[in-house]
């Protein structure tokens, strides 16, 4: 290995926590992982630099039991949330999925992809939200998609929320509200509101086998925390002792 790699390779160690060889290899690895953290660093909260190599990591699971072009998951993976400060900033009205596959291409382009390749990675990145009529529809796009999505479930899921609830402001719990009558990026924007109205519903989006396995895990761990929570906060502490004394 050359002191350049080896150089590369430490660094995505060290920062990335990527998980076995790159299928991009260390350098190139190296410097889609700078540019990802360049951008999700600012972002941070819940969509920081870590969500970013945990869903990187997902995905080449996914992909190697599926047989899927590793190269591509790889690349998408690293570029898929850089798009994620202008959909903050703009309350939502910016969409980051495509905010991202736009000013992934000018990178992509940079770093010598061809353009064919260029394609198919900027399809993984514009559908990992799957909004807007943009599905994913390669094998390579559906395992990004349930990657992105298994993130957001489970006990990082629920870490998440409470972050992102914090981002915006939001209180612990909607206690005595109507969930789907509030709304996003407002006080009742929270962890709990985030589970009825969005995270209890991914484990049916799913579109690969392994997606659908790990959902399911994920799924029924976060509807054992969020009863708890609803009990905890509307309940009394003699109902939490469970006999009444």
């Amino acid at each position: 290995m050359s002191s350049a790699n080896a150089d590369y390779r430490q660094a995505c160690l060290s920062a990335g926590q990527l998980q076995g060889e790159p299928p991009l290899g260390w350098e190139l690895t190296g410097k889609l992982l700078a540019i990802s953290h360049e951008y999700c660093q600012a972002e941070g909260g819940c969509h920081g630099p870590d969500h970013t190599e945990r869903v990187h990591n997902l995905a080449l699971h996914i992909g190697r039991l599926m047989n899927a072009r590793l190269d591509i998951l790889s690349a998408a993976a690293l570029l898929h949330d850089i798009g994620r400060s202008q959909e903050m900033l703009s309350q939502g009205k910016i969409c980051h999925a495509a905010k991202g596959a736009e000013m992934s291409r000018t990178i992509l382009t940079g770093l010598g992809f061809s353009p064919e390749m260029q394609e198919e990675i900027l399809h993984c990145i514009e559908a990992h939200r799957y909004r807007n009529n943009k599905v994913p529809e390669t094998l390579e796009a559906k395992i990004l998609f349930d990657a992105d999505k298994l993130d957001s479930i489970g006990a990082i899921g629920i870490g998440r929320a409470f972050l992102f609830a914090g981002q915006v402001g939001a209180r612990l719990h909607n206690r005595g509200v109507d969930v789907l009558k509030t709304s996003s990026y407002s006080v009742e924007d929270t962890a709990y509101r985030e589970f009825l109205v969005k995270l209890c519903k991914i484990k049916d989006k799913m579109l690969t086998p392994e997606g659908k396995r790990l959902a399911a895990e994920r799924h029924e761990f976060m509807e054992l925390f969020f009863k708890r929570l609803d009990k905890e906060i509307h309940g009394t502490p003699q109902d939490s002792a469970g006999n009444g004394q």
